[in-house]
């Protein structure tokens, strides 16, 4: 019988190629008919192995989930950028590759990046998510996010909406 090592850790800059190839793989897959394709494969290419890299070395808020040392997906947060919104944190991203989704991987991942947000004085949060990639929503729902606002972004000529999830302090 094998076990999988699998951990939570911060991203370093040697995991650039590989969370570019989770987020390239999961972002085809959540937003596939969602997004209009030139615009989704525009998205997709300016968030290359160069671009993790230099996260990672700016010292973003980054974590991954490593199974036996490959990079099963991210999650990434920081201080909330809706300052009209009463929310100290926020959680940007947060994917997984679609061979480890369904596996509670989005759970944990979320529970850590939300755990260091309160360690560090940020107690609530926010996410946002188009409004029609209903696994999302359903996932921050079930994690107890509560719908704060409702905005609406352009991708090239198509109007999506979007949702924000407001979460109170964690439970400890």
């Amino acid at each position: 019988m094998s076990q999988a090592l699998i951990t939570i850790r911060r991203a370093m800059p040697g995991d650039a190629e590989q969370i570019a190839a989770v987020h390239d793989a999961a972002w085809r897959e959540a937003y596939r008919g969602l997004i209009p394709g030139r615009e989704l494969e525009r998205l997709i290419a300016r968030r290359g192995p160069d671009w993790w890299r230099s996260a990672v070395l700016q010292g973003s808020r980054l974590l991954v989930l490593a199974l036996h040392g490959s990079i099963g997906g991210y999650v990434s947060y920081g201080r909330s950028r809706a300052t009209s919104l009463p929310f100290g944190g926020e959680i940007f991203e947060l994917y997984l590759s679609p061979d480890c989704q369904g596996l509670g991987f989005g759970s944990r991942l979320f529970r850590a990046g939300r755990r260091d947000l309160a360690e560090n004085g940020l107690e609530t949060m926010l996410v946002w998510t188009l409004s029609d990639n209903q696994r999302a929503v359903d996932f921050y729902r079930r994690h107890g996010g509560e719908e704060v606002r409702r905005a609406s972004e352009y991708f090239g000529a198509e109007k999506l909406g979007r949702l924000a999830f407001g979460f109170g302090p964690p439970a400890p």
